[in-house]
């Protein structure tokens, strides 16, 4: 254990040898007793060194203290990188060094102002701003001059007694001290004393300056810290922007380096290609992406030697997970801030429904003129029907039944669609509807679903235009292949609209005249054109007819007066 002389400091110790030997030799001169003279000198000269010795350790021991504390302050700033928590350490350590009532620290703004930072008192509280007032003379003069200031009484200091603040908040002690980075000032510190006088001294102000040194140092570090844990705020936040922007785009987006390992992946690309990113993403587009490597390869390459950009690459690619699709590349060099590339990015679209849509469009064409298409209105096409007046025309090939009876089915089949494929082109050309096939007839009309003023002109049109597109097709087929087309045009009242359901629709025409077109089409001859008499009156001005006996139509009480139509005038 420590004995207590050992607890006692080395000054102290001193002190107190010093004056025993005082003692002593003030006892040996009171006695008398003929003591030399030389033996008191001695004793005096060796209590004038104890002291000196002690004096001299004493200030060795406050400046080990200084040194002690010194190197524990800075231990304590520098255990934070939080600048706030750097600012109050600070703070609080100056008020328990210099006794301070409180102290401010100040930080130069972007403005290159200094504004308070953080403010604390003797119980290691927050000043109230309604207690914040100070010196700004003094704080503008350590600013400008880099060095501290110490004054004892503020109110006896000719420097700055006459200063309104430190009249009016009556201050007393101060001490104000720069914080410099490599000699940049970067903020002050500021300690004062509003009740007692001769607070610091020189000793405070010398370890306080060294203290500032390395508070200026930490500080710099939180700040720079600080700066470095925003940017990497900002570079994340960008970065999940990127990749919501990513995430969000239609089309699929792949990027991949210089030998092809794939970088990014987004979701467009994984609900296209089937893939997840994790299966994709550091490993190359050869091996996780293997349906589309090979088309892709040659493009890529080009782009990474030619340094251009590839667009509109359509592609077939069989998926094991979605069969065959279609897809269109847009290939671009991926590039640096110093325009280095970097590698590729790729853009791709599916375009599998959009060519199926296509594709249906197409064959809608071939029953529904396009232009009539044009004019169609989608949203206001709705389950149900309304009347209108329409032109209905029907075409069937005659003798079809003993004609089939001959023919390998295929070339049957072959045959009729080159018929029916004449047929068709007849009605569209005059803009007309194709209803529908029903084996080797064909079903159309006109005046609907948008209004056709000459709508009978272009029925008598299109049935004269089979007519003669049916005799050019027979030249170019042997007799026995050889077919012909009866025709049969009625006017009058329908039901036009969509019938069905919701998942599948069929627009039709359903009516008497309908019926009565076909009824008429059943009578008529090879080759031979038949209108009823409500149509013939719509067209007599403009045809050529020849009028035949009245049919007896299956469903009509009465005969149906009917004229063959010869040509137009």
């Amino acid at each position: 254990m420590m004995s207590v002389q050992a607890k006692i400091s080395i000054s102290d110790q001193l002190a107190y040898l010093g004056d025993t030997v005082s003692g002593l030799r003030a006892e040996m001169a009171a006695k008398s007793d003929g003591t030399s003279q030389a033996a008191l000198d001695r004793l005096e000269q060796l209590s004038n060194t104890l002291k000196m010795l002690s004096n001299d350790v004493a200030a060795k021991e406050e400046e080990r203290k200084s040194l002690r504390a010194l190197t524990d302050i800075s231990k304590l700033i520098n255990s934070s990188l939080e600048i706030d928590e750097v600012l109050r350490i600070a703070m609080d350590t100056i008020i328990r060094i210099t006794g301070a009532e409180r102290a401010f620290l100040m930080l130069k703004n972007q403005d290159e102002e200094l504004e308070i930072r953080v403010a604390r008192n003797w119980e290691s509280e927050s000043v109230a701003s309604s207690e914040s007032a100070l010196s700004r003379t003094i704080i503008n003069r350590v600013a400008l001059s880099g060095e501290p200031i110490l004054t004892t009484d503020a109110q006896e200091d000719e420097r700055f007694s006459a200063q309104e603040s430190v009249v009016s908040y009556n201050l007393r002690s101060i001490l104000c001290l720069p914080l410099l980075v490599k000699d940049r000032l970067i903020g002050v510190i500021y300690a004062d004393n509003r009740i007692q006088s001769g607070i610091f001294t020189e000793k405070e102000r010398d370890l306080l300056v060294d203290f500032a040194n390395q508070a200026a140092i930490a500080l710099e570090n939180a700040r720079l810290f600080e700066s470095v844990r925003q940017t990497l705020a900002e570079v994340t936040e960008l970065k999940n922007l990127m990749d919501n922007v990513f995430a969000s785009i239609a089309s699929g987006v792949i990027t991949a380096d210089l030998e092809e390992n794939v970088l990014l992946f987004n979701r467009a690309a994984e609900r296209i290609l089937g893939n997840s990113g994790k299966e994709v993403i550091g490993h190359s587009i050869q091996a996780s992406l293997l349906p589309i490597a090979n088309e892709i390869h040659g493009y890529i390459q080009n782009v990474l030697t030619s340094n251009q950009l590839l667009i509109g690459k359509e592609a077939r690619i069989d998926l094991p997970s979605r069969g065959k699709i279609d897809l269109i590349f847009n290939i671009s060099p991926l590039k640096d801030f110093n325009d280095t590339s970097q590698g590729v990015a790729i853009v791709m679209d599916d375009l599998t429904e959009k060519k199926k849509l296509e594709a249906q469009r197409r064959m809608f064409e071939r029953m529904v003129s396009p232009k009539v298409i044009n004019q169609l209105d989608p949203d206001g096409l709705k389950l149900g029907g309304e009347r209108t007046e329409i032109t209905s025309l029907f075409a069937d090939v005659r003798g079809f039944t003993s004609f089939s009876e001959k023919m390998d089915p295929q070339d049957l089949v072959s045959v009729l669609n080159r018929y029916l494929s004449v047929v068709a082109d007849a009605v569209l050309k005059e803009e007309g509807t194709i209803d529908k096939f029903m084996g080797d007839a064909v079903m159309a009309w006109f005046n609907a679903p948008i209004p056709q003023p000459n709508h009978m002109q272009r029925a008598v049109r299109a049935a004269i235009g089979m007519r003669d597109a049916v005799v050019e097709l027979r030249k170019q087929l042997p007799p026995e292949l050889h077919l012909a087309f009866g025709v049969g045009i009625h006017y009058g009242e329908a039901v036009l609209g969509l019938v069905g359901t919701e998942r599948r629709l069929d627009y039709t025409a359903i009516g008497d005249s309908v019926n009565t077109a076909k009824r008429i089409q059943e009578n008529s001859a090879k080759d031979q054109i038949l209108i009823s008499g409500p149509a013939y009156e719509l067209a007599k001005d403009w045809i050529q007819v020849r009028q035949v006996a009245p049919i007896n139509a299956k469903g009509k009480s009465e005969p149906v007066p009917v004229f063959e139509v010869l040509g137009l005038k």
